[in-house]
């Protein structure tokens, strides 16, 4: 199960906050995807209903992030404190980042490819979005999706690596590409060409969510397949092959949804081809 490490979060001495909190944590080396909560949006009880029962000592992390904590609070309990505002604010955040005021904030970070850019050759340099797996904290890290190739892939840096998926939800890249459908990139053809320039600059990309590269073997890849000596199942391996469905609040992308139909279509009967091929 994903969870970031303790000792990966600084307890935040006073000196750290002498601006404010959200200012600190924006600041802070590894939270360079994620855009500023306005004040008026967290003070909004409405805005967060529910992330009581989610988060311990909810009113003290509250109070933490809004720089309202009272100076007698006890030192050592600060570093655990901190803990749960950074999950406070992740979770606010995922929440504020699909309001109209935060996708055009996070559209000015996509704009300048803040969250990198597709590995994928094809793509040209395409920037890419930070996505959850899951709305549950604690389970996923983050992972970052390319509109052109509808794949998703894993941040480069082990910091930006460490974040949970829950803090952007898993509809905000789709929700992003709904409200601005003028950025929506092409699947094939040219793109932009100061895009496509940055693909040529070394280090620029992320490294792919490919099983293969996590050191799964070829016996993993085709389980289920034994008695086939030393030969590689093609169909059983293109049955077992997984892929991100894009979705804002749980339903699939109505054109990506029809898109991957026809693909699953089209997939089935080149399996169907390959068993037939290969025989029993």
């Amino acid at each position: 199960m994903f969870h970031r490490t303790v000792e990966d979060a600084s307890t935040g001495s006073d000196s750290d906050y002498s601006n404010s909190w959200i200012s600190w944590f924006l600041s802070s080396k590894g939270n360079e995807y994620f855009c500023e909560v306005e004040e008026d949006y967290i003070l909004d009880r409405f805005n967060l209903t529910g992330l009581n029962t989610e988060v311990q000592n909810y009113t003290q992390a509250l109070d933490l992030i809004t720089d309202n904590l009272d100076d007698d609070f006890q030192e050592e309990l600060r570093g655990t404190l901190d803990i749960q505002a950074r999950l406070l604010y992740g979770l606010i955040h995922a929440r504020w980042i699909v309001t109209a005021r935060g996708l055009a904030k996070m559209l000015d970070k996509y704009k300048k490819a803040d969250f990198g850019r597709c590995p994928r050759v094809l793509c040209q340099g395409q920037p890419l979005l930070p996505v959850g797996l899951t709305d549950v904290p604690y389970e996923k890290s983050v992972k970052l999706y390319c509109g052109r190739c509808e794949d998703i892939y894993s941040p480069k840096s082990s910091r930006h690596g460490s974040i949970d998926g829950a803090y952007f939800g898993t509809s905000f890249p789709h929700l992003l590409f709904l409200v601005y459908p003028a950025f929506l990139p092409p699947k094939s053809g040219p793109t932009d060409p100061a895009r496509a320039a940055v693909s040529l600059v070394p280090g620029a990309g992320v490294t792919v969510d490919d099983p293969r590269r996590r050191g799964r073997t070829r016996d993993e890849l085709v389980e289920g397949a034994e008695g086939l000596g030393d030969a590689i199942n093609t169909a059983a391996v293109a049955l077992r092959a997984e892929r991100y469905r894009p979705r804002i609040f749980g339903f699939q992308v109505n054109e990506v949804a029809k898109l991957q139909r026809w693909q699953e279509a089209t997939r089935d009967r080149q399996v169907a081809r390959l068993e037939a091929l290969e025989g029993p």
